[in-house]
């Protein structure tokens, strides 16, 4: 990949503060975003804003943006069709929406799993639809070592009493990526659902929805260098059969009747533009079909953020004062995207994060909602863990800087 060429695309990769380049190490809590996208966003706005169904040109602009954002959506996680995409502001509503639809027949004596690696949208939200009807709730562990999930452990909870099992394709926090495909076929084997939370997967690794057989997907374009848009992938029998807390004049057809309210047709146009940026990562033409470019796009993505991942757990093991949580082990990177939870001997997380952010170099502390990763790790009451994201956009020129700044900190 071209990086230079990359960068430039990004307003906020080309930006000084106070006379210095800011280090945006801050991917997994949302990417940044290129010109085309707020091209986008912008350019829909000033001329075609308008609502769905009118007898009129702006209307009918709007229309086609939705179908097409649907195409967008479909081909980037690999859906049978459009209509088994439904967009919403962001997963966590929308989990929280499909939650309350899928529990309406849970009884008691029923079971679901959750899991200690998620991001709490993917927890509480199935928590409380399972307090709501008196279910019983796992939470599935992690293996400490290596921050992956008890696959053991999983098969002695599934049972015919289970309903369903929310599970994270990889942490938020850690980097660890999950066997899905595994997850899905064990859950199946009892008759349970699975829901998987892509969130963090969706912006390094392509997904697949066929070839995983999940029940329903869901993940955000802010993750992927678009805008704040949710959306979630489910087969049709579910969404044609499950019932929606929708309002009653509302569509009973899919994917409509399960999209509340007016969506945000300008965040759609950007995420159209989202998922073109990622495919022109292949270099391919663009007469080439879309799904092709993507796979070309994410390996060859895969490749540099290899590199970086590389680099950094190359670097970071030579201090006895770090520890990482997490794989280590450079001969699987294929199991880990370029996000790093550390925690420093004798300074919290907060003190780090600050002083990286005086020099500009923008990195998280905290528990990143993943409150039963971080109270399994035992790092919950002290903070919680520093959390590094590499992007695909990030080079090795500024993992030296970080180390740089950082090191005071490690002596």
């Amino acid at each position: 990949m071209q990086l230079t060429k990359i960068r430039k695309q990004f307003p906020a990769l080309m930006q000084e503060v106070a006379g210095k380049s800011p280090v945006f190490l801050d991917g997994p809590g949302g990417s940044q975003v290129p010109q085309s996208v707020l091209t986008a966003m912008s350019a829909y706005l000033g001329r075609y804003n308008s609502n769905l169904g009118g007898a009129f040109f702006s209307s009918h602009q709007t229309v086609d943006l939705v179908n097409k954002a649907r195409e967008s959506a479909a081909t980037l996680l690999n859906a049978p069709s459009k209509e088994q995409i439904v967009f919403g502001p962001n997963m966590t509503s929308l989990t929280f929406s499909f939650s309350r639809a899928i529990s309406r027949d849970w009884q008691a004596g029923d079971e679901i799993i959750v899991t200690n690696a998620d991001h709490f949208s993917n927890v509480s939200s199935w928590q409380q639809a399972a307090d709501d009807k008196g279910v019983k709730v796992h939470a599935l562990e992690v293996d400490t070592a290596d921050c992956s999930l008890d696959l053991v452990q999983l098969k002695s909870l599934l049972n015919e009493n289970t309903k369903l099992v929310a599970v994270t394709y990889a942490s938020n926090t850690t980097g660890t990526i999950n066997d899905i495909k595994a997850i899905v076929d064990m859950a199946h084997q009892v008759g349970a659902l699975v829901y998987v939370d892509a969130v963090h997967y969706a912006p390094h690794m392509l997904v697949d929805v066929k070839e995983l057989d999940c029940d329903f997907l869901a993940c955000s374009a802010y993750k992927f260098f678009g805008p704040h848009l949710g959306m979630v992938y489910g087969k049709r029998e579910h969404l044609e059969g499950f019932t929606p807390y929708k309002v009653e004049p509302a569509t009973d057809l899919i994917p409509g009747r399960w999209e509340t309210g007016t969506q945000s047709f300008e965040a759609m146009a950007g995420f159209i533009q989202a998922v073109e940026y990622i495919a022109s990562l292949s270099e391919l033409d663009e007469s080439e079909p879309l799904r092709k470019r993507l796979e070309v796009a994410f390996a060859n993505a895969k490749q540099h953020e290899d590199a970086l991942s590389k680099y950094f757990l190359e670097r970071i093991a030579k201090y006895k004062s770090v520890t990482l949580y997490g794989i280590s082990d450079l001969s699987r990177l294929a199991e880990r995207t370029p996000t790093f939870a550390i925690t420093i001997a004798g300074v919290t997380p907060r003190q780090v994060s600050e002083h990286l952010g005086k020099e500009h170099i923008c990195v998280w502390d905290g528990n990143f909602y993943a409150k039963g990763l971080c109270q399994q790790l035992n790092v919950l009451d002290n903070g919680g863990v520093i959390r590094i994201g590499c992007m695909h956009y990030n080079t090795i020129e500024e993992l030296e800087r970080f180390f740089d700044v950082l090191e005071p900190l490690l002596a």
